[in-house]
Order: structure tokens, then sequence, then C-alpha cells
């Protein structure tokens, strides 16, 4: 547990998160209390999310009472409290069996990973090598089911950066600090116009000496539970077939 939350406001939090991945709109105290055994009232609740807003984890997008969680938040979310969901033995021998198929031909084994991993997670999955000017993705229909993008300007940004081999690159290959397998990236840190609705999941890979790169991209209120052990499945697995 962090040293800046009490563990209520930990249990607050996490409840509060769950949420938001649920429901994706600004949660309130009221909806906390009915849905979570957190065993204290409603104006309690209210209290701490003041709090958790003055430090920095959550944040109130409207007059209303409901909040959302910061960039800040997920990242504790995602290290501290999440419980992973792992994919299930039918999809890992699915996976497997696709991946197989075309095990003597890399561009052939990005196309049938991120087709795959775009099923398992129900997102856009996207795929590139460094130092090459190529992209493999699927599922970008899986971005209208997200409200984040009716804002035609936020889609539009999207798929121009999918668009855009140098600027991917500069993502994976250059922001990607590469300490931990996994990075979860946001948007909103990016700095880049409209992109401020987007999360990434994704991990670098080595094919044969060469450096690609593997992620999914959705909202910052991605399945991260579901979502981050599926790319470290597709990441491993690529990795295998291509030694």
């Amino acid at each position: 547990m962090s040293d800046a939350l009490t563990a209520r406001q930990t249990q607050i939090l996490k409840s509060l998160i769950d949420e938001y991945i649920e429901i994706a709109e600004p949660v309130g105290s009221e909806n906390l209390e009915k849905k979570y055994s957190l065993g204290v009232s409603p104006a309690t609740i209210r209290n701490e999310m003041v709090a958790l807003t003055r430090s920095g984890f959550l944040r109130q997008p409207h007059t209303s009472s409901g909040r959302i969680p910061s960039p800040k938040a997920m990242k504790f979310y995602i290290d501290q409290l999440m419980e992973e969901r792992q994919m299930s033995l039918a999809e890992e021998v699915k996976a497997k069996e696709d991946v197989l198929g075309v095990k003597n031909d890399v561009d052939e084994i990005l196309e049938e990973a991120t087709h795959a991993l775009s099923h398992v997670t129900q997102s856009l999955s996207v795929a590139t090598m460094d130092e090459e000017d190529r992209v493999w993705s699927a599922g970008y229909s899986h971005i209208f089911h997200n409200p984040e993008f009716t804002d035609m300007e936020a889609t539009m940004q999207l798929f121009t950066f999918l668009e855009e081999v140098q600027q991917m690159h500069e993502l994976f290959f250059r922001r990607m600090t590469g300490a931990t397998p996994i990075e979860v990236i946001f948007g909103e840190e990016l700095g880049w116009p409209g992109f401020r609705p987007v999360g990434v999941v994704a991990s670098q890979f080595d094919i044969r000496g060469k450096r690609g790169a593997l992620a999914v991209i959705g909202p910052t209120r991605l399945p991260y539970s579901r979502v981050i052990p599926a790319v470290r499945y597709f990441r491993d697995l690529i990795e295998e077939v291509c030694k």
C-alpha cells in the first residue's frame, strides 16, 4: 500500500477505478456505497474522495460529485492493487496454433499475433519493427465501442498516429524505457495533441537480432487486468516462435 494513502482510501480508490473501467463515467459516492462493501457511509466516501482529489489521485471533470482516476491513480492501481486475469488454456492453445502455423515468416507471425491479441483483448492491437516502415494492426472497430472515442477529433488523432510510422517508432523505441517487460503509457504523459484519452500497454521483443514492439491501444480505462497478461503472453510467444 502507498504510504500516502490510508487503508480506507486505498479500498475506495480501487473500487472507484474498477467501477470507472466498467462504466466509463465519473463515479459518485452513492454508487460506490451501493455496489461495493466499503463499510462506511456515502458521506465518509465523499470526504475521502475529496482527499484523494487533493492528493492528485482523482479528478472531478464536471460540477457533479463524480470522480475519475488520474494517470497517477491508474499506475498505482496497476502496480499495487490490480489482480491479473490470465488467458484461458483454450485461448493459449488457439493462439499457439495460429502463430505456429506461420512460424517461418516473420511478417505472417506478426499478422497472426496482432489479430489474435486483438481478439483476446477485444481491443486495437499493433506491432512494428524498429528501423522498418511497416506496421501490423488489427481490431480498429473495437475503438468505437468506447465512449471516449465518440469525439471524432480524438479518433482522428489516434488513427493518424497509426499511419505515422515515425511517431509510432518514437513511442515504442524512444519513449519506452525498456526498464520493465510491460509498460503502460498514458496519452496525457506524451503531450501529443488529441492523445489525452489514450492508454497504451506495450512490450518490446527481439526477433532474430531485430527489435520490435507489440501493443494494445485504447482508452485510459483499458481492462488492464486482462490486457497486461495477454500482451506479455503474445510477446513471449513471438520470441519463442522466432528463435
